[in-house]
């Protein structure tokens, strides 16, 4: 896997490459990143990235010149797909993150004021990603966090593959509880079970605990997991033992459901609209 990052701000990635599991890899040649300061392919004595906008409005708009001639340099010796971090862009999730760690080379598009002239988008983006429904100041931290998590799906960079595989999300759920020594914190014990020996009885604590943290923390999540007919007994029950402290009106998997099914066409664009209109990787 190579990465290769186009930034006013090449300095913000010289710690966070260099340290932890990532720098780890790739000073053990499992990755490679390397960082391009946008202002290196401006071509005029000012280094200038950025310009007034047309029709005019706050702040100012990134030059679309230097932009395709960073990402058609980079490139041109090894073809990437070429992402900007958007706040337009397709919410990054653990599904996205599998399908981009497939690819060899990733060019990562940092923007910074009021945005990218469009043309860049029009001309050298394959794709825009968004990290969340926040306001960034730029792209960088966005670009951090895709690393971040599309490292971990290079083998080699988690020293035990397992961690990666029981991840939440992973599964459609969140993980389960986990413990260490000592036994007892203060009145708090770990459950008997974690001490009992019995890899079948754990495993089945694990998957109850999971299903009741995504219910208790992403209750949203629960619809879209596919269980068998005695994991979905399971769930039945913990839904059930949860139920009167969490207050549910109905199971949040009928909830959910029953929100889905009961919007309209018209309220789904529209609550679309608002999603594209928070959802931001760096400030518009």
């Amino acid at each position: 896997m190579h990465i290769s990052v186009i930034t006013i701000f090449p300095e913000i990635f010289s710690g966070f490459l260099s340290t932890s599991l990532i720098g780890s890899a790739i000073d053990r040649n499992l990755m490679r990143a390397s960082i391009h300061n946008l202002r290196d392919y401006t071509g005029d004595e000012h280094r200038s990235v950025d310009d007034e906008p047309f029709g005019g409005g706050p702040g100012m708009v990134m030059s679309a010149i230097p932009w395709i001639s960073a990402v058609n340099q980079i490139a041109e010796s090894n073809p990437g797909w070429r992402i900007l971090l958007s706040p337009q862009g397709t919410r990054l999730s653990e599904e996205k993150v599998g399908e981009l760690a497939t690819r060899g080379h990733l060019i990562l598009l940092c923007g910074r004021y009021e945005g990218l002239d469009e043309r860049v988008s029009d001309t050298v983006v394959d794709e825009e990603i968004s990290i969340g429904d926040y306001v960034l100041s730029g792209g960088e931290v966005a670009a951090m966090v895709l690393i971040e998590t599309v490292s971990r799906q290079i083998p080699g960079v988690i020293g035990q593959w397992q961690s990666v595989q029981q991840d939440s999300f992973r599964s459609g759920l969140l993980d389960y509880p986990h413990y260490t020594r000592p036994r007892k914190v203060d009145t708090l014990e770990v459950p008997d079970v974690l001490l009992s020996g019995d890899h079948r009885a754990i495993a089945d604590w694990r998957f109850r605990e999971s299903l009741r943290a995504t219910l208790r923390k992403r209750p949203d999540l629960i619809a879209s997991v596919k269980l068998t007919s005695q994991q979905r007994r399971i769930l039945g029950q913990v839904e059930a033992e949860e139920g009167s402290p969490l207050e549910f009106s109905e199971s949040p998997t009928e909830s959910l459901l029953h929100q889905n099914t009961g919007r309209s066409s018209h309220e789904s664009a529209q609550t679309e609209k608002t999603r594209l209109r928070t959802c931001t990787s760096f400030k518009r």
